[in-house]
């Protein structure tokens, strides 16, 4: 999906005109429908305003951010906690060279965890969606 689809679908959505947003941001309409049609791209002011119009990021225009679901994140939530208790309760589970390791250390382990979680499932969600249910 180009970024000038994911223009086009973000005007579309809210049912404003081309007119309409390029005479928000400051460009004729001429120029959004170029952009829309991916004959130019913005210019990163320009694309910082369409995002800020749009509300969302530049990088979620430019097709580089996968968003979690909000299923998705609260499976994240319970399967660290569940782990992270499973590791507390372990009686040799948290230690380092047979002594329990710091509060610091704990917490950079949780970071750790959830990171991986997030990213396994990212890239579950890429590999394993059929192409008919992904997003545009």
């Amino acid at each position: 999906m180009t970024l000038g689809y994911r223009l086009k679908k973000e005007r579309e959505r809210r049912n404003w005109s081309q007119k309409f947003v390029a005479e928000k941001i400051g460009i004729t309409n001429t120029v959004l429908s170029n952009y829309e049609r991916d004959y130019r791209d913005p210019d990163t002011t320009t694309l910082g305003k369409l995002a800020d119009l749009y509300e969302t990021s530049t990088d979620e225009l430019l097709g580089r951010s996968n968003n979690l679901s909000k299923k998705e994140e609260r499976d994240i939530a319970r399967d660290l906690e569940k782990t992270l208790e499973e590791l507390e309760n372990s009686e040799e589970a948290l230690m380092f060279d047979g002594e329990p390791i710091d509060e610091h250390t704990k917490e950079m382990i949780r970071i750790s965890l959830e990171n991986s979680m997030r990213m396994a499932k990212q890239l579950a969600k890429q590999k394993f969606t059929p192409n008919k249910y992904k997003k545009d």
